[in-house]
């Protein structure tokens, strides 16, 4: 069976200290304890992601919101936590304090998040809520009151976040890119600027030619958690120059790379694809948290702190990656090998030679390259901020996961890659997070030091983020 998009999480297992769950289990068969509301939630968002339209940055924020109103209607049923709008205004009396309380206020505040997010699933969204024995339309008890009052707190702010969620998330800037778009069917002849980014045309998976905009160039505005991501991103040092050796070495390394993918290699660039119908980026490292609560045996008050403090990390990772990227508005590899090796002779995936004009990344054909300048890697910023988080949270950066994909599996070579089933592993956290910034090498997505210094962007952002959360929980928010 193929592991990509909805399926990866049913491809996901663990390695525990006794045992190797068979590859082929589902995910339910990995965790049979009960599923806590957090975790049901999580996965009602991820099966929007999957279904609708929106690109990592926004996918980010959106667990961020939703998980922070699971997380501030459960902090007004906590001792000591404060929520991020309301501090303790609403915490309720000790005598309240139940675990069915707590399961109840997270419920109605993620069901109005979600709800406001992803309005086109509300029906999926109101059967989870009968499934777990609530009435969206009816929330007449305390806890539910509780819930929601958090929740629209949270709402209040976040439409007002810069993110411009309420006009469909469209540019506030005026951004507009320096270079005519690029027919990928057809050689390169030339581009006005190589070290800018450019428009791609091409068709997508329903056969439609389409030339996508920047997504979201306005996106390093939006108010962050921490409220550092953007002077983290202003840190990033600038990518290579058009006319440099850095430049000519970058465009080199890519060309060689991809000329020498093995079937391992293809794998790994195809796996961390995380392209449309996916949980993207963000989400992907929502489904290991998720393998992480069923490992340690996570109850309510576990996971709502996690999966907040992993999601926020996430959203300022987009956040930071995206200040980075309008900043540079800097030149993809698909612009600048075609444009470099125009009408010369080079090697290239599957054992070809071909014009360098016609150069492709090794990707599906029907999303060679996602609509946004390439540096710094949203793929390494995301994920090392999330496994900076995840690493914190426990102690420690043991991860203990595996995948399998499916001899024939790939979506650029169907039937040819892999010739064998490959199976990828992740000791730790930050291998993992290694691995997907490696990815869009391997893919020819991304350069090297995009990939490197996303990482050390996440790394900082998810630090900051995993510090901000704890002074929440610890009542110091």
């Amino acid at each position: 069976m193929p592991v990509r998009g909805s399926l990866r999480a049913l491809a996901l297992v663990l390695v525990s200290a006794t045992a190797l769950v068979a590859p082929a289990a589902p995910a339910h068969a990995v965790a049979p304890v009960e599923r806590n509301v957090v975790l049901r939630w999580n996965e009602a968002l991820l099966s929007a992601v999957r279904s609708g339209t929106l690109g990592p940055p926004m996918v980010a924020r959106a667990l961020a919101v939703v998980h922070t109103c699971a997380y501030d209607a459960w902090a007004a049923y906590d001792a000591v936590a404060v929520g991020t709008r309301l501090g303790g205004s609403l915490r309720r009396p000790e005598a309240e304090r139940t675990e069915a309380n707590r399961a109840e206020a997270i419920s109605y505040a993620a069901h109005l998040a979600a709800v406001d997010l992803y309005p086109a699933q509300r029906a999926g969204f109101d059967a989870l809520m009968t499934e777990l024995g609530y009435d969206p339309a009816a929330p007449t008890g305390q806890p539910a009151r509780t819930g929601l009052a958090a929740c629209q707190a949270v709402l209040d702010h976040r439409h007002g976040d810069g993110s411009n969620q309420l006009g469909g998330y469209a540019d506030t800037t005026g951004y507009a890119p320096v270079n005519a778009p690029m027919v990928v069917a057809d050689p390169l002849t030339s581009v006005a600027d190589p070290s800018r980014w450019q428009p791609l045309t091409y068709r997508n998976r329903a056969g439609a030619l389409v030339t996508p905009p920047f997504l979201a160039p306005h996106w390093g505005g939006v108010a962050s958690f921490t409220g550092r991501a953007r002077d983290l991103a202003d840190a990033v040092p600038a990518p290579a120059a058009y006319g440099t050796h850095a430049y000519r070495a970058q465009v080199a390394e890519i060309v060689s790379l991809t000329a020498g993918l093995t079937d391992r290699r293809k794998a790994i660039a195809e796996y961390w694809a995380d392209g449309p119908s996916s949980e993207t980026p963000p989400g992907h490292w929502s489904l290991f948290a998720q393998r992480v609560s069923a490992r340690d045996g996570h109850g309510l008050d576990e996971d709502v702190k996690m999966f907040f403090a992993l999601a926020n990390s996430v959203m300022d990772a987009g956040i930071a990656s995206w200040e980075a990227k309008r900043d540079h508005d800097s030149v993809r590899p698909i612009t600048a090998v075609r444009f470099l090796h125009r009408g010369r002779q080079i090697p290239t995936w599957g054992g070809r030679v071909i014009d360098g004009a016609t150069w492709t990344p090794y990707q599906a054909p029907t999303f060679p390259t996602p609509p946004f300048a390439e540096h710094v890697s949203g793929h390494s910023t995301f994920s090392a901020a999330a496994a900076e988080v995840l690493r914190r949270f426990t102690g420690g950066d043991t991860f203990g996961g595996e995948t399998v994909i499916a001899k024939g599996s790939s979506l650029v070579e169907p039937g040819v890659s892999p010739a064998h089933d490959v199976t990828l592993r992740w000791s730790t956290f930050t291998e993992a997070a290694d691995q997907a910034g490696l990815s869009r090498r391997y893919g020819g997505i991304h350069f090297l030091a995009g990939d490197l210094q996303g990482r050390a962007l996440g790394k900082a952002v998810g630090a900051a983020a995993w510090e901000r959360a704890q002074t929440y929980w610890s009542g110091r928010g």
